[in-house]
This record gives C-alpha cells, structure tokens and sequence, in this order.
C-alpha cells in the first residue's frame, strides 16, 4: 500500500537536510548490497531522528535493531558530551556491517554493539534511558516495550518504527502475523496510561511514546 504520495516524499526528500557522507554511503551500500534494503530509515527519517536527538540532547540512547547502522549515526549526532548509545543486533552480519560504519564516524566512541538477543542483553546493560528507538522484531514489540520501560526516564521518549507496517495494520481484517503485532502494540499503548504518544505519518509509521 502506497503511505506517502510519491511526489509529497520527493518533495520532503529535496527540503531536508541531505544526508552527511558517510550515512549516504552506507544507504548507497545497503541499497546495493543487501536483500532487505527497505529496512533502512532513510533520508527524511533520519533527519528527523537527528532533530529530535538534537533537541533532548540525551546522556543514553538504547537501540534496538541495529541492521546496518542507519539511524544509529542519525541518534548519535545528538548525544551530550559523555553521551553513549547502546544498539542491539541479532544478525552478525548486519552488525559486523554497521560496526564497519560506525568506526568512521565522529562518534564511534560513544556507540556501544551489542550482537544477540535484546531480550538478554537488556537487562544486563544497567542503564537508564533517555531515547529508545525500537526497530526489531515486529512480534516482539510489547515484551520489548514492558522490558525497557522501568528503565526509560520520566519524560523519556520511546520511538517505534514501522507501526503502519505498510499500510496492512489499516486493513478491515488484519490477517498479517507481523500486523497484527503492530496493531496490538498501538492499541498496548495506547491504553498505557502511563504515557502519551502520537503517531507519525512518516516513512511506515512512527510512534513517539512519552513517559509520564
């Protein structure tokens, strides 16, 4: 199902900021190289990504689902001085990829992979959390979500992509595997009362999650 008109994208695409070299030649790289290279943020989300990381200016940011490291280098641009960004891959050849881009960049000190189970790995990093952008297993999402949050902040800020899941979670009867896990998670949190949210129209659909 088409989101975003094509034309709106392109316009959106040509008024952002333009990716920085390095990004764009990661997105060049996946696009050519790897099977699922729909999964990277993009452009206009990733700028977005910047901005808001920018505006918190956050000391932690956990991510999980790394693929090859797209929004990471976006998240990182924003951390405080001490900042550190924790990002979780399950594939070791995406991360071992990402890890190849991270080296390069400014910010490669304050990015932390992590290769395995979120699941694990999270209760094990004794952080607690400013920015989260949740990007993994779309069945997934609602234990990842309870898992992290006692560790997100007051007024901590949870980021999940893909919540239109291509436009399937819209259907009148949602039959997908993966979207009905997404709709179950918007309807999740959207009875949370412990935060407010909104979703975004962008790219597949973000959900900007606020802890109270």
């Amino acid at each position: 199902m088409e989101l975003v008109n094509p034309l709106a994208e392109q316009y959106a695409k040509m008024v952002s900021s333009p990716e920085e070299d390095l990004i764009l030649k990661l997105s060049e790289d996946t696009k050519k190289t790897h099977p699922h290279a729909h999964m990277l943020s993009g452009q206009v989300q990733g700028s977005f990504l910047t901005t808001l990381s920018k505006l918190l200016h956050p000391q932690r940011i956990l991510e999980i689902g790394t693929f090859t490291g797209y929004s990471a280098l976006c998240l990182a641009k924003g951390l405080s001085r001490e900042g550190v960004l924790h990002t979780i891959e399950l594939r070791a050849e995406d991360a071992a990829k990402a890890n190849g881009y991270f080296q390069h960049s400014p910010d490669k000190d304050k990015i932390v992979l992590h290769i395995g189970n979120a699941m694990e790995i999270i209760p094990t990093l004794n952080e607690s959390w400013d920015i989260v952008f949740l990007d993994a297993d779309k069945s997934g999402y609602i234990d990842y979500y309870e898992l992290i949050f006692p560790y997100l902040k007051n007024n901590g800020l949870i980021i999940a992509d893909n919540v239109l899941f291509h436009g399937q979670v819209l259907e009148e009867n949602i039959s997908g595997k993966n979207a009905m896990a997404i709709h179950a998670f918007n309807l999740h949190v959207k009875n949370d009362a412990r935060v407010d949210q909104t979703l975004l129209t962008i790219r597949d659909g973000l959900m900007l999650i606020r802890k109270l």
